[in-house]
């Protein structure tokens, strides 16, 4: 008898110690919560996110993070934007997320921040302040609305010794990430991806919607593309990317008829789809690893690599249809 009460004490007080941590800002390890920052509340996004990472029945690397502050951001000119803003605000205040007047105000409270602007063209003007705080930031996509700001970004980020990385949810979901190394594949030699493509007229055509569609080019293909053509009408666009060592990759964006996420892999073994996308848990597990430890799961080069492919797409469209290298609108956006 003596020894169930003893056992049942321990279980209380092991209880209670998990509920005080969880009070203190302690995941249940005892380890103090990385305090995380959102800039931007113009997408879905910021919900599903912090409504994970706030989930008591969660991923377990998701306890390591909390999201406590945002700042609403928004741009009047769009109005996926700026419709948004205001409903997404009073959601993150119903969840307990404080809202800030400023960037300035917001880095002031996190140790690491979250840009989710849906409109890539503030991007490089809204890490700036997170840089100079000396945060890591992850950048939604599109990383930026140019090939140049993409640049500039890594670029302040990298001379200032800040983490950053950005990224398409599709990348980490595991069945297209498993392609890369699939033994029913081999060696990858080449990949057909097809997403919906909408276009939003401040951004280059593949950059408000293609990029999903993209990043699953690069997960499986990795960077190594030298040329870009690009095939367009209003219903769909086709790219076809040719890679240093002769693999090739078409990419299918969809605006007519029926869309959605697929594709195929090519390899040395066999021919096998693509995979399904697992929604935005990978990514989030991604991201609090990334808080944790400081290195970012994708590489800046890659990034930026992915981002020239979409600008020599458009470069491409304006030649009508000619090849147009990854070299030449690299050496154009880095001169800008």
């Amino acid at each position: 008898m003596l020894a169930r009460l003893h056992f049942v004490c321990l279980a209380i007080a092991l209880v209670c110690t998990l509920l005080g941590s969880a009070v203190r800002g302690q995941s249940p390890s005892g380890a103090k919560k990385i305090r995380v920052g959102i800039i931007g509340l113009d997408t879905s996004h910021v919900t599903a996110f912090t409504g994970a990472v706030k989930n008591p029945k969660g991923d377990p690397d998701l306890e390591s993070i909390d999201i406590v502050a945002a700042f609403p951001g928004g741009s009047p000119d769009l109005p996926t934007s700026a419709d948004r803003v205001a409903g997404f605000t009073e959601k993150l205040k119903a969840m307990g997320v404080e809202i800030v007047p400023s960037i300035e105000a917001l880095v002031e409270r996190v140790d690491a921040v979250l840009l989710e602007s849906v409109d890539g063209r503030p991007h490089l003007e809204q890490v700036r302040p997170v840089i100079a705080a000396k945060k890591p930031v992850f950048i939604d996509k599109p990383v930026a609305a140019s090939l140049a700001d993409a640049i500039e970004i890594y670029r302040l980020a990298e001379q200032a010794g800040v983490p950053c990385f950005s990224s398409s949810s599709l990348r980490f979901s595991p069945e297209i990430a498993g392609m890369r190394d699939n033994p029913k594949v081999g060696k990858v030699v080449g990949v057909e991806v097809h997403s919906p493509c909408s276009l939003d007229s401040h951004h280059p055509d593949l950059f408000w919607y293609g990029i999903h569609g993209v990043e699953m080019v690069y997960t499986i293909m990795g960077p190594g593309c030298v040329s870009v053509q690009r095939t367009h009408t209003d219903g769909v666009d086709v790219v076809t990317g040719v890679w240093k060592d002769g693999r090739v990759a078409t990419y299918r964006g969809l605006r007519a008829g029926k869309t959605g996420y697929g594709g195929w892999v090519f390899g040395d073994q066999g021919i096998e789809p693509i995979g399904k996308y697992a929604g935005y848990n990978p990514l989030l597990v991604q991201i609090a690893r990334f808080f944790r430890s400081g290195k970012p799961p994708v590489a800046a080069a890659e990034t930026i690599e992915l981002i020239a492919f979409m600008e020599a797409a458009d470069e491409s469209k304006r030649q009508g249809g000619c090849p147009v290298t990854i070299e030449s609108v690299m050496a154009k956006a880095s001169s800008a």
